[in-house]
């Protein structure tokens, strides 16, 4: 291509087109309006306009998560930008590829404290994986390439890039971004292979492990279909259990008989307990969230632990592991099984037998069993029922985040990755709508739901109106208990019941909101109504809100109380949390 001059805007258009990128979500200001000027002259990129920016983040959160390609941001300066934090911390906790462009005043105005001027830079450092500020349409186009590449290699998260509006409409020769596109940046080069060393010692302690168990996270996933695909292989050969994350949900299937299902606050009587008892864990693409190991002095206590992570900051940073493997786990996990293949190690399959029968004891416990009364829905019954409706056909699911992401994470199934879409680490409340409406972008044909709280849904529900707009069929399953149920729960349990501020008196008619916008809304007062309202939402070829009425008294069990060990569960409703602790660590109630 023969170089020609282009203006600011007209090389991040073009860039991104040769990127690969085909939607942007984002809300025009004056800084920006080079761009949006720009976008308004082509076809090639579509533009989702959001009703506020921290919308359009989750929704490019949705996009990516979903897709396993760059989501991409355009906002302006000032409270454009600061609107768009919240979700930029949450993709930097989980990971998620994240390109975001904001407007800035000229150069010659940063630091005059100009109108719609903010730091930024300074703002987004602490919660992004990069940032620049363009201080020159020289510098654009490198570093624009750069910033793609950043954001999708290693361990993906969000780049942000600060664009002053003289920035926007300078020109300067532009000769094509494909070739920087493919040279990356010039110092960050993250390793995607494996130490064969290391490699080859977790494959002889995996060998002789008498209790191993699999702890799988959303690094898997990141890591695309080909990591799910070996993961499954290696687990299928090895014999061994395996649990996974909440971000790690679909990288094994749900519905095979060695997956103990997810661990954690909230996770399986069998997956705590069995990661607690096991000798030897495998950790493929996992940090050891707090929530996970719990009390860190008691998890795991006698096990030697590998580590796969493409990130080396991750390693030994909250536990110390035997054998750290730096790579992508597709990659390792592919070396790992063509060695296991090579050197058919022997395994003590009589130990192996032994620890499958004690997982079979614990898994006897049911400690996902729940009293459903004829009366009042339990918000359990509403989840299988979902599930039992909905797993024949492609569909995605998203969450708020609250008791009803934990319920979801307990009941529905996913048997392939890329199919639940949640705020892990950042834990953001208004997250599951708008990343549903960016999952609808990039899948029109399928079916996507955000399971929600009433709570959660009010954060961001200002996205009807973007929904509505680009006639996207989301549905809107809301588990409606009238409180912060998350929180209410830790009243009860913590706070003797002083449900200080978590009660919502004033809700809108879910219905009738539905209604307002030209939607669908329906409702279930009692269990019979569950499976009519489901088929009418799945029938529904526009936006649906069901109001699912649950019972406002229900928890969510089990629980591992804060502060105490992995293995210390609470299963069911009692009065405090520190109780006296069983042989097998499970917690009297």
């Amino acid at each position: 291509m023969a170089k020609r001059k282009l203006n600011g805007s007209e090389i991040i258009i073009q860039c991104l087109i040769e990127a690969g990128v085909d939607t942007i979500f984002g809300y025009p200001g004056g800084a920006v309006l080079p761009i949006y000027d720009e976008i308004f002259k082509q076809n090639r990129l579509k533009h989702v306009l959001v009703r506020q920016e921290g919308g359009a983040v989750h929704m490019a959160e949705g996009y990516a998560r979903s897709t396993g390609k760059l989501g991409v941001v355009l906002v302006t300066s000032g409270p454009g930008a600061t609107n768009a934090v919240t979700g930029l911390a949450d993709a930097f906790m989980d990971s998620i590829p994240v390109l975001c462009l904001t407007g800035q005043v000229p150069t010659h105005l940063i630091g005059n404290d100009a109108f719609q001027e903010a730091d930024t830079t300074g703002i987004t450092r602490p919660c992004t994986k990069h940032n620049y500020l363009i201080k020159d349409v020289k510098e654009l186009e490198r570093y624009l390439c750069e910033a793609i590449f950043v954001a999708t290699s290693g361990r993906p998260g969000p780049v942000v890039i600060d664009l002053p509006k003289d920035v926007l409409i300078d020109e300067t020769r532009f000769d094509g971004a494909r070739e920087k596109l493919k040279i990356g940046h010039r110092s960050y080069k993250p390793r995607t292979k494996g130490d064969p060393k290391k490699i080859a010692e977790a494959v002889d302690l995996i060998s002789k492990a008498k209790r191993p168990i699999f702890y799988c996270g959303g690094g898997v996933i990141n890591s695309g279909v080909r990591a799910s695909k070996r993961l499954c292989e290696l687990v299928g050969i090895t014999g061994a259990p395996i649990t996974l994350t909440l971000m790690g949900l679909g990288a094994y299937p749900a519905n095979d008989e060695k997956f103990l299902g997810m661990l954690g606050m909230h996770g399986t009587y069998e997956a705590n307990l069995a990661m607690h008892g096991c000798d030897v864990m495998i950790n493929i693409g996992a940090r050891f969230d707090d929530r996970v190991t719990g009390l860190l002095s008691e998890f795991a206590p006698e096990s030697k632990k590998i580590h796969v992570d493409i990130d080396p900051s991750s390693i030994n940073k909250n536990v110390a592991v035997e054998i750290p493997i730096v790579g992508d786990c597709a990659s390792v996990l592919g070396d790992m099984i063509k060695l296991w293949r090579e050197k058919k190690p022997k395994q003590d399959k009589r130990a192996l037998s032994a620890w499958w029968k004690q997982i079979a004891k614990w898994r006897a416990r049911e400690c996902l069993k729940y009293n459903q009364s004829n009366d009042v829905i339990k918000p359990q019954l509403a989840l299988q029922r979902l599930y039992e409706l909905t797993k024949k056909r492609d569909t995605y699911i998203t969450t708020e985040v609250g008791q009803h992401q934990m319920w979801a994470a307990q009941f529905y199934k996913f048997n392939r990755p890329n199919r639940w879409m949640t705020s892990g680490g950042l834990g953001t409340m208004g997250y599951g709508f708008p990343a549903a409406i960016g999952v609808q972008i990039a899948h029109p044909r399928a079916t996507v739901i955000d399971i929600a709280g009433e709570a959660s849904f009010l954060m961001n529900m200002q996205e009807l109106s973007t929904a509505i707009q680009y006639r996207l069929p989301v549905n809107i399953f809301i588990l409606n208990n009238h409180y912060m149920g998350m929180v209410r729960q830790w009243q009860e349990l913590l706070y003797s019941s002083r449900y200080s501020e978590s009660y919502s008196e004033s809700l809108p008619d879910f219905v009738k909101l539905a209604e307002s916008y030209g939607a669908t809304g329906l409702r279930a007062l009692k269990p019979d109504d569950l499976d009519p309202v489901i088929n009418e939402m799945l029938a529904s070829d526009k936006l649906t809100i069901a109001d699912i009425v649950i019972d406002e008294t229900e928890n969510c069990f089990p629980m591992i109380p804060s502060g105490a060990s992995h293995n210390q569960m609470l299963l069911g409703p009692a009065d405090e949390p520190e109780k006296t602790v069983s042989e097998e660590g499970m917690v009297l109630v």
